[in-house]
């Protein structure tokens, strides 16, 4: 509805992103569907294909794209959240271990993903962890509670300890510049918590805001 000033008045949505099979190609032979918890949220022009899951009350902000069409299967946890423009792929038959089965992306519960971050397989990232805007994860494992700050890189196989904090813009890649990193301040550990409980309470929030129902495999009815 239009107002005489010519301005849009209440909520204008068109809800749409793409969940689909990944494509078989050489690489990839076998499509697979995402698995999407009924109380996930995607927002608008998220992209998800191939053998991804989504935990329950995990967020998925604007374009975001969540691609397992080389490296494969990826598994995001309850209550993480990835925003606006977070990028996750992974490299063919490159995994890490969890729980006795291999990922190419493992991300546990809790764990915020902030705008722009880019998770690139192989990589494990434990529970409780931060990964600041514009940082990149590839190849690496991230203990639990370990802060990544903003333009930081994590590479080259490193394993970084529980509570490790990355500071801005540093490269840790060599297991030598992850075995010396400090614990995390508590400033931005009382940080990272404010985040991810703002962002737990979006799945639920957006749901109603988009007047969404949603069937097991995510997708609006």
């Amino acid at each position: 509805m239009w107002n005489n000033q010519g301005y849009q008045n209440g909520q204008f949505n068109l809800y749409s992103y793409y969940v689909g099979y990944n494509p078989p190609t050489s690489v990839n032979p076998y499509p697979r569907f995402p698995s999407i918890h009924s109380q996930a949220f995607l927002s608008p022009f998220t992209y998800v294909v191939g053998d991804v899951t989504i935990q329950k009350n995990t967020y998925v902000g604007p374009f975001v794209s969540i691609r397992a069409d080389e490296g494969t299967p990826f598994y995001i946890g309850s209550n993480s959240n990835l925003q606006d423009g977070v990028i996750l792929h992974g490299l063919k038959d490159k995994y890490f271990e969890k729980n006795s089965k291999k990922y190419s992306i493992y991300i546990g519960n809790r764990v915020s993903c902030a705008h722009g971050a880019l998770v690139h397989g192989p990589c494990r990232v434990e529970d409780a962890v931060f990964i600041g805007f514009k940082a990149i994860v590839y190849n690496a494992i991230i203990g639990e509670g370990s802060f990544i700050s903003s333009g930081a890189v994590v590479t080259n196989g490193v394993e970084l300890k529980p509570r490790s904090f990355v500071p801005p813009g540093a490269n840790i890649d060599s297991q030598e510049k992850a075995n010396v990193l400090g614990i995390v301040p508590e400033t931005e550990e009382e940080f990272a918590i404010a985040v991810q409980r703002v962002n737990s309470e979006f799945p639920a929030a957006y749901s109603l805001y988009f007047g969404k129902n949603k069937c097991s495999c995510g997708l609006a009815c």
